[in-house]
């Protein structure tokens, strides 16, 4: 195979001669995702919301994340679930957490029903507030906001206190009395900035009270991969093995494509190449046995790869290609002789080819004259798996009649070595090439003995024919 593999046009050829096996494996493939839906039950995911208020940092965000997913909020969330089998580190696999844009961690969990899910998701939640506001200010909220307030009531009850000092103090204008209020002074100047930095410091203040932004909507569709996704990526994937294997095996082939390869897998010259108007055959001939049978439902009882016959010229060319065969076959033997035209069994190009030149070597003019007269043929099909040719009686020599990119390089060897024992020379090699016909044009009407007609073929099944 050339590098032209992964150009689209070879898939479309891929497309078109296997599209029967292609949609058997697309089939296979669909079953195959539609069992998996089966054994994996479909599931469901929610989603519930919980607001983080004051200023949050980034990493201080992940830390309420990973928060959100550990196994002491699961175990929590488990023990108030009570689901039956379905233990904290379960419930931990099933929830997964994420920060969102404007402090908001999105807790998503999933399970087998719409309801479970739903109540998987409010239930880590709830448990994750509670959770973070106890390790947050130390203790429960109600405790870490009572000593807050109690502190700020002895502030207050302070200032009062230097107030009435300050009063109490001299009003004259000495100078002890007025260092004493300036002192006073300065102490409620300093539980003043004190209190302040208290509130911005305290994390219960800020950080605390978080909330959760409604209950987790209940989930109408599955979660992905749901069964018709299943389905279409078993088809899909399916579909693109075989195809990736029609390639590497298309690449690995190593089947004679070319004249002087075929010319070397056999041991003999080339005589040349001879055209057959026609398309290549839709299958090979008809086999027996459940395997043929599978095979031609399949249709990969013929080559995919196999080049599309070329346009070639009229009548009158292609005649002249097979006198010069049989020109350049004469030329080969010292003496006009009988051969054997061996055609590989299920080749229906080249046993059109060989009836050709076997009706060309009958057309000869003089066919008696010595060293002149074309040889005489005679066709027969030999089985490429179990070759078998007629053994040496009036023949005395083979002609080996094939088309290119069929038959590997063993089955070739394989055929030249029946001929050897059947007592026949291999003395040449004609490749048949199918065309596709142009109209023919009014050249004058070709003689009697041109029309193209088969020899007989003696069946290829031992013994002398």
């Amino acid at each position: 195979m050339s590098d032209d593999l992964i150009r689209l046009v070879t898939i479309g050829r891929i497309l078109r001669g296997r599209w029967r096996l292609l949609t058997i494996l697309a089939v296979a493939g669909a079953l195959v995702g539609y069992g998996t839906s089966v054994v994996f039950p479909p599931c469901y995911t929610t989603s519930a919301s919980v607001l983080l208020p004051g200023q949050w940092e980034e990493r201080e965000l992940l830390t309420q994340v990973d928060i959100a997913t550990s196994s002491s909020v699961a175990d929590l969330a488990a023990a108030k679930l009570g689901w039956s089998g379905v233990s904290g580190g379960e419930l931990r696999d099933r929830v997964t957490a994420k920060a969102a844009d404007g402090n908001i961690i999105t807790i998503s969990g999933t399970a087998d029903t719409p309801e479970r899910a739903q109540q998987l998701s409010d239930q880590v939640a709830r448990q994750f507030v509670g959770f973070a506001a106890r390790i947050t200010g130390g203790g429960t909220g109600t405790d870490a906001a009572t000593g807050t307030e109690a502190l700020r009531q002895k502030v207050v009850e302070t200032n009062r206190r230097i107030t009435d000092l300050a009063r109490a103090a001299d009003p004259g204008r000495s100078v002890e009395s007025v260092q004493a209020r300036t002192s006073l002074e300065k102490l409620r100047t300093a539980l003043q900035e004190a209190m302040k930095k208290l509130d911005e410091a305290d994390p219960a203040s800020h950080k605390a009270g978080m909330v959760v932004m409604g209950p987790a909507a209940r989930p109408t569709d599955e979660a992905p991969p749901t069964r018709t996704q299943l389905i279409v990526a078993g088809a899909l994937l399916f579909l693109l093995l075989a195809v990736i294997g029609h390639l590497v095996a298309a690449r690995m082939d190593r089947r004679p494509r070319t004249a002087p390869e075929i010319a070397a897998a056999l041991g003999s010259v080339l005589l040349g190449t001879v055209e057959v108007p026609g398309e290549r055959p839709t299958h090979r001939p008809e086999g027996r046995g459940p395997r043929a049978r599978i095979r031609r439902l399949l249709g990969v009882d013929t080559r995919w790869d196999a080049p599309a016959p070329q346009r070639s010229g009229d009548e009158a060319g292609r005649r002249i290609g097979y006198r010069r065969v049989c020109a350049r076959l004469r030329d080969q033997l010292p003496a006009p002789r009988r051969l054997l035209v061996v055609v590989p069994d299920g080749d229906e190009i080249s046993l059109q080819a060989a009836g050709q030149l076997a009706a060309e070597a009958r057309s000869d003019p003089s066919p008696s004259s010595s060293g002149r007269g074309y040889p005489m043929l005679r066709v027969v099909e030999v089985s490429v798996n179990r070759p078998i040719v007629p053994d040496r009686d009036t023949e005395s020599g083979a002609l080996v009649v094939l088309s290119a990119g069929r038959w590997t390089a063993e089955e070739l060897a394989g055929l030249a070595e029946a001929c050897v024992d059947g007592g026949h020379e291999v003395v040449g090699i004609v490749v048949a090439d199918p065309v596709r016909a142009r109209p023919m044009r009014s050249v004058g009407d070709p003689p009697d003995d041109a029309t193209p007609a088969l020899a007989v073929c003696g069946q290829a099944t031992g013994g002398s024919v």
